[in-house]
């Protein structure tokens, strides 16, 4: 067997097995990168970790770990509230707003459901808001600030993009996926129901109750609408004054500093050009000493076959596909590392556009992780209240099965073929 048909059976059991298995992916590529590198390439234990991205693990660490600081000390919940202040039809938005400026800020997209899904999917039972509509807002959201460049896609993106010689802007992945999400974000909240959100009567205060849910064993801290007395919402629709919850996300000491730490983060990124990863471990670092307790809690063989397809615009089609329909059951950082070298060689025929091609690629990875088997899928069915899950599942399932069969083919017909990028 050769080195590259070792490879590439390697990829696939990779993600056979963290589909169908409990699984880590990235335990399962370590290991075949040891079993293959070393039988099959003759690669020492030194050569084989030589190609680990220590700055992308380093980035993932950081910026976990100051997120989890920032969703246990609340500072969070008060940008959700701050965001909100009071208005029903804008809840789903805020979400939306919130999970992309996590991920465009370096956090992960299944980290920044998880921070803000839960809470989203309080805000839905307690305002009568359709938990579909607002979990596919706060998915598309994750993955519209999934790729700036000091986020994790937008990272590994970019480096497989530089070290295959291709010009392609970073700015140009990043919007294009943003818009992309956008659009599908607009669809959905005027699809499921946020028409008639905005045209809502006026509402009493027994409208809106408190939820507990699943994780309310381990915090007290309810959700609720920040603000001084009743707030009025829009359509006249007025959310709770509740003491506790007021008390909840007021701005204290370690939230003001956690919101520098997080502005600190984002100039030092994207002003002075530091990293990402040492950038966000310090802050985490400062602020775990500060208050200790809020830290508790084979791709060129295959290349070359899709570039002998003799069909550029074929080929980068069905990459798309590829990228979607594995991405929609594996992780879409991994598919984004295996499937853009595959584009390589029929780019480097000069027939389409490579800023195109990637962008196509990069949405395609990624639309699709509103379904339930991924990641940010689960995660919102997860968050959702014990009695609503299956039938969340259910539309969550159909949904994500539209996207796949349609999302790739909408990414190629408008960045790939107009060829304007």
């Amino acid at each position: 067997m050769t080195p590259q048909i070792a490879t590439i059976l390697g990829l696939v059991i990779m993600f056979i097995a963290a589909t169908a298995l409990p699984i880590n992916m990235g335990a399962v590529a370590f290991a075949l990168a040891f079993v293959i590198g070393g039988v099959w390439v003759g690669l020492q234990g030194k050569e084989v970790l030589a190609g680990f991205p220590g700055d992308l693990f380093l980035t993932l660490v950081g910026i976990t770990y100051l997120f989890a600081i920032a969703q246990k000390n609340g500072t969070v919940d008060l940008l959700v509230h701050w965001a909100v202040r009071g208005r029903i039809v804008a809840i789903p938005w805020v979400m939306f707003v919130i999970t992309g400026l996590l991920t465009t800020f370096g956090a992960l997209g299944p980290a920044a459901v998880a921070i803000i899904g839960p809470v989203a999917l309080r805000f839905a039972k307690q305002y009568r808001i359709n938990p579909l509509m607002i979990g596919l807002l706060v998915i598309h959201g994750a993955q519209g600030g999934g790729f700036s460049p000091i986020s994790v896609y937008g990272g590994i993106t970019n480096k497989v993009v530089e070290k295959a010689g291709l010009d392609v802007a970073e700015m140009a992945v990043f919007l294009t996926s943003l818009g992309f999400n956008l659009m599908m974000a607009i669809i959905c909240f005027c699809a499921f129901g946020g028409l008639k959100l905005m045209r809502r009567q006026e509402l009493s205060l027994a409208d809106a109750h408190y939820v507990p849910m699943a994780d309310d064993r381990a915090s007290t801290r309810p959700v609720a609408i920040e603000g001084h007395g009743s707030l009025v919402a829009a359509g006249g629709g007025r959310l709770p004054a509740n003491p506790r919850a007021l008390d909840a996300v007021a701005l204290t000491p370690d939230r003001l500093i956690t919101l520098g730490g997080l502005l600190g983060l984002g100039i030092a990124a994207l002003v002075y050009n530091l990293n990402v990863g040492l950038v966000s471990i310090t802050v985490a670092v400062a602020l775990a000493l500060i208050w200790p307790n809020a830290q508790k809690g084979a791709v060129d063989y295959i290349g070359t076959g899709v570039s002998h397809i003799g069909m550029p615009l074929l080929g980068a089609l069905l990459l798309c596909y590829v990228g979607g329909i594995v991405s929609a059951f594996a992780s879409s950082a991994a598919v984004l590392g295996a499937t853009i070298p595959l584009a390589v060689p029929f780019l480097m025929q000069g027939q389409l556009g490579a800023a195109g091609v990637i962008c196509a690629l990069a949405v395609s990875s990624t639309i699709v992780d509103v379904s339930p088997f991924s990641t940010n899928g689960a995660l919102v069915v997860a968050s959702a209240a014990k009695g609503e899950r299956d039938a969340l599942f259910r539309r969550f399932l159909v949904y994500s099965g539209l996207v796949v069969l349609l999302g790739p083919l909408v990414a190629w017909l408008l960045l790939v073929v107009p060829s304007w990028l």
